[in-house]
């Protein structure tokens, strides 16, 4: 009798088929996520090809301009957020220790860190996309609008946002964008001439 109670228990501390099957998939999903993960290239060009195969299912079946405007706000506010800096400089202390964006020439140089890193960029851009494209395939999302307004909606809000992010760039001096540690030639270059 105590044996077969033992037995039963065994068996539910033994995961389930669904269970080992869902981990094997979530495994190998993400060893193949893990090996895409240093060609940024080729992730980009696949995530535009996505985009560009759900505008192309947009136009040709005249409909979804819902789904397509939201998927819209959805990316630039994703974009918004890959060119903000993780520590932002409007609420930053000066007396704070933690990191800073360099505001001087001999400041020792601090690459440009995201409040939204590039891989998370690429894959919440690629997952929306996906979805938003499966969302195509059922009349629900299918909303009748007048698209034109959402379009010159779409475009006034791009230029507000953008207009405001780039003077906050301006205003604390940093690109979201860093190639490398800057190298100041043109003063090695006086000094080899100076002698």
């Amino acid at each position: 009798m105590m044996q077969d109670v033992l037995e039963t228990s065994d068996s539910i501390s033994q995961p389930g088929l669904i269970q080992r099957l869902s981990t094997s998939v979530s495994r190998l999903y993400q060893h193949y996520l893990d090996k895409w993960t240093p060609h940024t290239a080729s992730r980009w060009v696949f995530t535009l090809a996505v985009i560009g195969g759900f505008m192309l299912r947009i136009m040709l079946r005249q409909g979804w301009y819902i789904v397509c405007y939201a998927l819209g706000i959805y990316h630039l506010n994703l974009f918004l957020a890959f060119l903000t800096p993780k520590i932002d400089p409007a609420f930053s202390q000066e007396d704070d220790d933690g990191p800073s964006l360099p505001t001087k020439v001999n400041e020792e140089f601090r690459p440009f860190m995201r409040r939204l890193p590039e891989f998370k960029f690429w894959y919440s851009v690629t997952k929306s996309t996906l979805v938003a494209f499966f969302c195509t395939f059922f009349q629900l999302f299918n909303v009748p609008v007048f698209w034109p307004i959402l379009v010159m909606y779409f475009i006034t809000l791009f230029c507000i946002t953008m207009k405001r992010q780039i003077r906050h760039m301006i205003k604390y001096k940093y690109l979201p964008f860093s190639l490398g540690k800057p190298r100041y030639q043109a003063q090695e270059n006086a000094k080899a001439a100076a002698h």
